[in-house]
C-alpha cells in the first residue's frame, strides 16, 4: 500500500487513496495508521467507494503537533480535502478515530454528508471506559515501548495481543470465515511498528481516557453509530449514550464481534453502505436498530 505526505499548517500529514467512486474518509483506530484505515473500509471499497485514508497525529509519518486534539485534526483533515479538490464526502471514525470524526462533523458540517462512528472509543461519563488487569496492564506498558517485545508476544501470545490491545475475544477466530481470520491478523501485525507510533498511542490514551469535550449534541449532519456488545472496550455503552447525544442519530448494536466487529465486516460495510445511500437519496428512517 502507498501513500503520499503533505505539508499542512500542523506539519506532514501522511495519508491514502484507494479505489473508485463516491468519497468516504475513514480515520483509523488506536495504532494504526492509513494502512490501517484502509483495512477498515475495505467492505466499502469492494462495494464501490474511494476511501480516503490518513494517518492521524503521531502515527508513520504524520507531524504531532503541540495541539495533537482530535479537534486540531479535524481541521488538518479539511485541509487534505483542500488538497484532493474534494468538497463533500462521508466521513467514517473506527475506535479511538470516532473523536476526530465527530469533531469533523461538528466543526466542517458543510464538507461532510454523513458522520458514521464504529466501535466508537470516547469517555463520556468521566470515567475510562477502558479497565485493565494488571496483567493487561503489563503487557500494554510492555509491547508499547518495545518493537521487540511486540514481535516476541505476537508469535508466542498472539491471543493475549487480541484480547488486550484489539479488545476481542480470540475464541471468536474460530467461528468466523478463513477471510475475517485474515483481516484480524492483517489489524494486528499492523500494529507494527510500535516505534513509529509512540507519539500517537499516547495521545490516543489521554483523549480516549479523559472526559470527551466534543459537543456532541450540536452535530447537524446525518449519523449512524455502530458497536458490538461484546466489545472489551465497552463501546456498545459508548454507543447508547451518543444516540441519546446526537440529534436523529441512528444506532446499530451487534451481539458478538468484539472491538474488531470480527465476523461483522460484510454486514458493518453494508449497514454503512445502505446509510449512505439513504442520507444521499434524503430516505433515512430515523429509527434506532
Amino acid at each position: 500500500m502507498r501513500s503520499n505526505v503533505i505539508k499542512t499548517s500542523a506539519g506532514a500529514l501522511e495519508y491514502a487513496v484507494a479505489g473508485r467512486g463516491p468519497p468516504l474518509m475513514m480515520i483509523h483506530g488506536t495504532g494504526g495508521g492509513f494502512d490501517q484505515g484502509l483495512l477498515f473500509a475495505h467492505g466499502l471499497r469492494e462495494a464501490g467507494m474511494q476511501i480516503v485514508a490518513p494517518s492521524r497525529f503521531g502515527y508513520l509519518r504524520s507531524a504531532f503537533p503541540d495541539d495533537a486534539s482530535p479537534a486540531h485534526q479535524a481541521d488538518v483533515l479539511a485541509d487534505l480535502l483542500d488538497h484532493l479538490g474534494i468538497d463533500r464526502l462521508a466521513v467514517a471514525g473506527g475506535s479511538a478515530g470516532a473523536s476526530t470524526a465527530a469533531e469533523f462533523a461538528l466543526r466542517h458540517p458543510d464538507r461532510c454528508s454523513a458522520l458514521i462512528l464504529i466501535v466508537p472509543a470516547a469517555n463520556l461519563t468521566g470515567r475510562d471506559p477502558v479497565e485493565f488487569t494488571a496483567l493487561q496492564r503489563f503487557v500494554v506498558e510492555t509491547v508499547l515501548n518495545s518493537d521487540a517485545w511486540f514481535w516476541a508476544l505476537a508469535a508466542l501470545a498472539p491471543n493475549q495481543l487480541i484480547r488486550t490491545l484489539l479488545a476481542t475475544d480470540p475464541a471468536l477466530l474460530d467461528r468466523v470465515s478463513a477471510q475475517e481470520r485474515h483481516r484480524a491478523r492483517l489489524i494486528l501485525d499492523g500494529l507494527m511498528p510500535i516505534s513509529l507510533k509512540g507519539d500517537g498511542l499516547r495521545n490516543d490514551g489521554f483523549w480516549s481516557g479523559t472526559p470527551s469535550p466534543t459537543a456532541f449534541e450540536q452535530i447537524t449532519v446525518p449519523t449512524l453509530i455502530l458497536s458490538c456488545e461484546d466489545d472489551l472496550f465497552g463501546t456498545a455503552d459508548t454507543a447508547r449514550l451518543l444516540v441519546e447525544r446526537i440529534p436523529d442519530a441512528e444506532l446499530t448494536i451487534y451481539l458478538t464481534g468484539g472491538h474488531l466487529w470480527l465476523g461483522r465486516d460484510p454486514e458493518v460495510a453494508e449497514r454503512i453502505s445502505d446509510f449512505i445511500r439513504e442520507t444521499a437519496t434524503g430516505s433515512i428512517s430515523g429509527e434506532n436498530q
